[in-house]
């Protein structure tokens, strides 16, 4: 298999830009390409450009400053025979055949023999993509059609052709799948690929179902988005994200290259309205606003939404859809409601599950593709066919039938059997031979969703679990909402630290979620703040700090491994393990100060223990408690599992893991590692000024009140944060033990969250999202 150790991109626009980017992120050199600019003195400008636009952009492409590092920019006139150096080549010019076949003429005189080329069009087919050129080049040939934006967007489409060599397309599916962190699906040489094809197919039925019907744009996204398991945005706020100016373009593309039979036909529609606001500027959130926008006028701000029906902005409605409530849950019943809600989600849902099913074996091998792709590649909660299974497919085709849509022959053949089943301890597919198929995962894929249909959990509560995951290690997942960690957590995963100790040898905290842990249960600490059950809100931070010292301390080895938000309690449980295998995309932060309080389960103290030690500042324990001060202060909050490096909420030792579906895995080896010769760490003592450090970082911070950056509420909480890292009237010529800093920790929290200010801003998180200002 050819080994992939430098990559080339060529077309510095946004897709070929952020496909650099990702592959800098991963540590491997890539060189981007870009045409000479007319007129310009700087020959490399464009693809210079692209970095330092990257740079800046937020979200941001990049992982860290230092991944910008790893790419050289050039241009395709001077530079061409750089590409002579590299494994990889992805091509990602305009979408014009002409124009992409003699760029391959000339990458074909430079490239190394073996190494392999990529397109990453999604709308020429790969046959018209090699017409002509030479049957070496045919060979080395596939289509890699990346999704926007590259770093965060999980799904990658590879299509070869009947000349492409599997060897050359398994060693780009394996780059990007451990190296790049893409979940590959292996399509076929169809337009729109299966993704942008069923999900070009769905945008256009909902956008002129909804017009049809008369309905708001806000009724329609709430009636598409999370009863059918779709990111809240729904319909019209995916096409505002992704621009309403590309949508004419991709599906123009669609209607050309699919036969007049294709349903897509059916639904497409001219929509005045749609090219009225494209002509006008309001193109999404990167124009003048969309279907949604904020509208800023007089100084005020005020959310304003497209009405379909007049063509002019309104103020946002609340959709008051009386089925969304009593249906929640159930699918059925909301397509099966006789409301206008009911006929609007039928007519898209319904639709886009027989197109769906009009796809296979079409446009993929296997139903499990599709439902892969729509899962990562519009983050649907659940792929088409998994929803058929909800819905029942007999109920299905019996509605479709009736109401005369068209009932693929996929539907038809499977007698009503379910798309998916689980036999013999392994999940399977239903495939086209009428059979079930085991779906089978890399090696190197662990899933706690897969362990959990074969065992029961070791013990359970209504906030977490404790899962054997086999060769002796553990595994502690959090199950209450947003993972908030709350007192029935604490108390199992102290009842797991003594059941780990006596029957197996490690120990890894990890879950599915979409977030590790958003951090303590807020809405149960302003409860308990509002009834004045202090001592009941102390006996938590207490129960906190004691069970994280006792994983900290455990006679086994502890890994972390996170993935998404990691806040506040979140980040500390992260703090005391011995190990973290982290997702490359953890975001992680004590956020504590932003709520009005101090970290209280140890985080403050961890991180003084990291910077006086692994820190590169000057000698002296100043340094590094200011350090700290700034970071805590500031709820600072790593953008990625390479910034939580620089920050010390990972250590240098911790590693990253690029693909999320390889997590557990890596995570378990690492604990088994550990665990060959574990011995538990030794108790750090800290070294801290007292008083001269408190009276130095509360001038710091009224400062920044002085220049209107800090609040007068920010004040006392970093007040109260210079205690804690000061050490409160500490002997600088004595050493600090954990429990001291851990008790001040305690008692500052408790000062915190008594203060109406305190309050008000976690009232004003809950409401809103957002901390008051105050």
């Amino acid at each position: 298999m050819t080994a992939i150790n430098k990559v080339a991109v060529i077309g510095a626009g946004v897709m070929g830009a952020g496909i650099a980017a990702q592959v800098a992120n991963a540590g491997v050199p890539v060189v981007l390409l870009d045409i000479v600019k007319e007129g310009d003195r700087n020959r490399n400008v464009i693809a210079e450009t692209a970095v330092q636009k990257m740079l800046k952009a937020d979200p941001a492409p990049f992982m860290s400053k230092a991944a910008a590092k790893l790419v050289t920019t050039g241009n395709t006139e001077d530079h061409l025979g750089l590409l002579g150096e590299c494994d990889w080549i992805v091509e990602a010019v305009i979408e014009r055949l002409d124009i992409k076949q003699a760029l391959y003429r000339r990458i074909d005189e430079v490239r190394k023999p073996g190494s392999v080329v990529s397109s990453n069009t999604s709308t020429i087919p790969l046959a018209s993509l090699t017409e002509g050129l030479s049957d070496a080049f045919a060979a080395d040939f596939c289509i890699t059609h990346f999704f926007n934006p590259p770093r965060y967007m999980r799904l990658l489409e590879v299509v070869s052709g009947p000349a492409t060599r599997p060897e050359a397309a398994e060693a780009v599916s394996r780059f990007a799948d451990v190296t790049l962190g893409k979940s590959v699906v292996v399509c076929k040489d169809r337009p729109g690929f299966i993704a942008n094809r069923l999900g070009v197919f769905w945008m256009q039925c909902a956008v002129s179902e909804a017009m049809e019907q008369g309905m708001e744009v806000e009724e329609a996204d709430a009636i598409i988005g999370k009863p059918m398991g779709i990111p809240k945005t729904g319909v019209f706020g995916l096409m505002d994200l992704v621009g309403l100016d590309l949508m004419p373009h991709v599906l123009g593309s669609m209607i050309g290259l699919l036969p007049k039979t294709d349903p897509l036909h059916a639904v497409h529609r001219e929509m005045p309205l749609i090219s009225r606001m494209i002509a006008e500027g309001f193109t999404g959130r990167k124009g003048k606003g969309g279907f949604y926008r904020l509208n800023r006028e007089g100084g005020a701000k005020v959310k304003e939404a497209m009405s379909l029906s007049g063509g002019q902005y309104r103020k946002q409605i609340r959709p008051d859809l009386e089925i969304l409530s009593t249906s929640r849950g159930d699918l059925r019943k909301l397509l099966a409601s006789p409301d206008r809600a009911g006929r609007y989600a039928w007519r898209v849902l319904g639709q886009t599950l027989s197109y769906a099913a009009s796809l296979v074996p079409e446009a993929a091998a296997d139903v499990a593709s599709v439902d892969e792709a729509m899962r990562l590649g519009y983050n649907w909660k659940w792929g088409p066919f998994e929803l058929v299974d909800k819905l029942g497919v007999d109920w299905l085709v019996e509605r479709l039938e009736a109401d005369g849509l068209p009932v693929p022959a996929l539907l038809r053949e499977v007698g009503g059997k379910p798309f998916y089943r689980t036999e013999a301890d392994r999940r399977q597919y239903l495939g086209t031979d009428g059979a079930y198929h085991d779906i089978v995962r890399p090696d190197g894929v662990l899933l706690l969703s897969d362990i959990k249909l074969t065992r029961e959990p070791v013990l359970k509560n209504g906030s977490a679990a404790l899962w054997d995951i086999g060769d002796g290690v553990a595994c502690f997942e959090f199950t209450s909402k947003m993972n908030a960690l709350d007192p029935d957590i604490m108390a199992l995963l102290g009842k797991s630290l003594k059941v780990v100790g006596k029957q197996f040898k490690a120990l890894v905290v990890y879950n599915e979620g979409s977030n590790f842990s958003a951090g303590a249960n807020l809405g149960l600490a302003l409860f308990a703040a509002n009834i004045a059950a202090w001592t009941e809100i102390e006996q938590l931070v207490a129960a906190g700090q004691e069970t994280y010292r006792a994983l900290k301390y455990a006679p086994f080895p502890v890994v972390g491994a996170p993935s998404g938000l990691a806040l506040g309690g979140g980040c500390e449980i992260l703090l005391h393990c011995d190990a973290v295998v982290a997702h490359a995309e953890t975001y992680t932060g004590l956020v504590e100060c932003g709520v009005g309080l101090v970290p209280g389960w140890g985080g403050c103290k961890e991180m003084l223990a990291r910077w006086s030690t692994l820190g590169k500042l000057p000698k002296g324990p100043m340094p590094a408690i200011a350090r700290v001060f700034e970071i805590i202060s500031t709820a600072t909050v790593a953008k990625s599992a390479a910034e939580a490096k620089e920050l010390l909420f990972l250590r240098p030792t911790d590693s990253i893991t690029m693909n999320r579906y390889r997590l557990l895995a890596d995570a378990k080896a690492r604990a088994l590692e550990l665990a060959r010769d574990y011995q538990p760490p030794e108790p750090v003592e800290l070294t801290l000024p007292g008083e001269t450090a408190r009276v130095a970082l509360e001038m710091a911070a009224d400062g920044f009140h002085r220049r209107g950056i800090a609040t007068r509420h920010d004040l006392v909480v970093s007040g109260a944060l210079a205690r804690v890292l000061s050490g409160n009237g500490a002997d600088v010529t004595k050493p600090v033990s954990e429990g001291d800093v851990m008790e001040e920790e305690r008692a500052q929290f408790m000062r915190l969250i008594r203060h109406p200010a305190t309050l008000a801003r976690i009232e004003s998180i809950l409401e809103t999202g957002k901390p008051l200002r105050n």
